[in-house]
């Protein structure tokens, strides 16, 4: 039976949409290939009873795309188009130097920052993410098939948002496509909370995923260009060019809108929210709307975290300053950082962590006899550290390890359902019914699989996959 191939394509003018669609009938399988014009994109298959029911699940498919706008293509005659990336002009700090205690030089700007009481992480535009011990020894390197968006913890998981409209699951012992973001997307932050992805875009769209890759909703906001998205138990919040919106995260209705100007990065604790703005402040908000405080800086605000307890509050701006504020909006310090402008930022045990417009990871003292010495002129020798001069290994996300033994572990199996895979627990003691969020490159009709084991979600209804995965032959 000859094999039935449908090429589409959708380019706008003006920075719009730039992106194709591929559908593959053979015989009974049916493969759909997707992303950016140039790019590989992603792949998804799917197997049928008979070509018949291959084929019309395909035309389904086709006259959805055709009905968006797409039409039939050459492949190769239209050329790739660079990725639009956060533009933003960097000057120096006229400010007195940051005590930086030491500082990694990535090698080109960089947005992913990840720390925790183990390791510091940094992700640049490179797509690679080395990790670091808090003795600033470089741990392991790995490198991601595009730029590194952002790394964002969801409890036990981490996750890395990339721009070749991927989340890549960094929790095992190589990098797993987690979810696969639509290409129509444009990404610029991405925050997860228990298993639902909120995704922000270049147009001022937002969009919640849920654990199995599915769309629960998509908005777009009253502003444009929206950065900021923080998840909750019970709300995705969206920073733009309009201020800040909160949504329900199930059904994406609006709960709340707060006026500000154009937001560029936000922050949260359990109660607040943060929005570093490009008028120069961070404004607090509570997570019903109210406004809370604001914090005035000299210039258009970055990056924004807090210490845990909210005690106090740390910006990064345009001019490779940071600064920290108390709680009831007193600005404490200014200090220049050395290394550029913190496009991202985290505090952890009186070290502010920052990553820069140069690439850098830096580690600052922010304990008080820290910041004096430094307001009077005395700051530590920094610590440079040189990147290793192997090349960071490539991330395998479709390779897998096999085994013959079942134990030590729990056993799932993958399923095809309505021309989905669906992954489930077959060992005993768990819900059969539930699915398993399992990443999307490994998946395969039939197979089982054996991880390190699957913790039951938050919210209930779905498990999780944690550790190490390996195929069962």
């Amino acid at each position: 039976m000859p094999r039935e191939t449908t090429y589409l394509e959708l380019s706008e003018a003006d920075g719009g949409s730039h992106k194709f669609y591929e559908v593959i009938v053979d015989d009974t399988e049916l493969t759909i290939r997707y992303g950016r014009i140039g790019d590989p994109g992603a792949t998804s298959h799917s197997t049928f009873a008979d070509h018949d029911k291959a084929k019309a699940a395909a035309a389904k498919k086709i006259g959805e795309k055709v009905r968006k706008g797409y039409a039939p293509a050459v492949l190769g005659q239209r050329q790739k188009r660079s990725v639009s990336r956060r533009v933003i002009t960097s000057t120096r700090s006229t400010a007195k130097s940051a005590p930086v205690l030491w500082r990694y030089r990535s090698g080109t700007s960089a947005f992913g920052i990840f720390v925790d009481e183990r390791v510091c992480m940094v992700g640049n535009e490179a797509g690679v993410i080395t990790t670091l011990n808090h003795d600033a020894e470089v741990i392991s390197q790995v490198k991601l098939p595009d730029g590194v968006k952002c790394i964002v913890a969801d409890d036990a998981w981490l996750y890395a948002g990339c721009d070749d409209g991927n989340v890549y699951d960094l929790s095992g012992k190589m990098p797993r496509v987690a979810y696969q973001i639509a290409p129509d997307i444009d990404i610029y932050w991405l925050d997860i909370h228990d298993g639902v992805l909120g995704v922000s875009d270049a147009r001022g769209g937002i969009a919640a995923i849920d654990h199995e890759d599915e769309f629960l909703w998509r908005k777009q906001s009253e502003g444009s260009s929206g950065w900021m998205v923080r998840c909750d138990a019970t709300a995705v919040h969206h920073g733009h060019s309009g201020g800040v919106t909160s949504y329900n995260w199930q059904t994406g209705d609006v709960v709340w809108k707060h006026r500000t100007s154009a937001v560029l990065f936000g922050w949260q604790e359990e109660h607040t929210l943060y929005a570093g703005t490009s008028d120069r402040k961070v404004v607090e908000l509570a997570k019903d709307g109210a406004h809370r405080r604001t914090y005035s800086c000299d210039a258009a605000v970055f990056s924004c975290a807090t210490s845990p307890d909210g005690k106090f509050i740390f910006a990064g701006d345009n001019s490779s300053s940071v600064y920290c504020f108390d709680d009831a909006g007193n600005r404490l310090w200014k200090l220049g950082t050395g290394c550029g402008s913190a496009y991202s930022m985290q505090y952890h045990d009186e070290r502010l962590y920052i990553v820069t417009t140069d690439g850098s990871l830096a580690c600052i003292d922010a304990s008080e006899p820290a910041i004096r010495a430094a307001e009077a002129g005395t700051v530590p020798a920094v610590v440079d550290i040189k990147a290793p001069q192997q090349a960071p290994a490539v991330a395998a996300p479709t390779a897998i390890e096999t085994t013959t033994d079942s134990s030590g572990g729990v056993v799932l199996e993958c399923v095809e359902e309505g021309g989905r895979l669906r992954v489930r627990v077959v060992s005993a003691g768990f819900q059969s019914s539930w699915q398993v969020q399992f990443p999307k490159g490994i998946r395969e009709a039939g197979a089982r699989y054996l991880v390190s084991e699957v913790r039951e979600a938050s919210r209930g209804g779905f498990y999780r996959a944690f550790g190490e995965i390996r195929k069962l032959v």
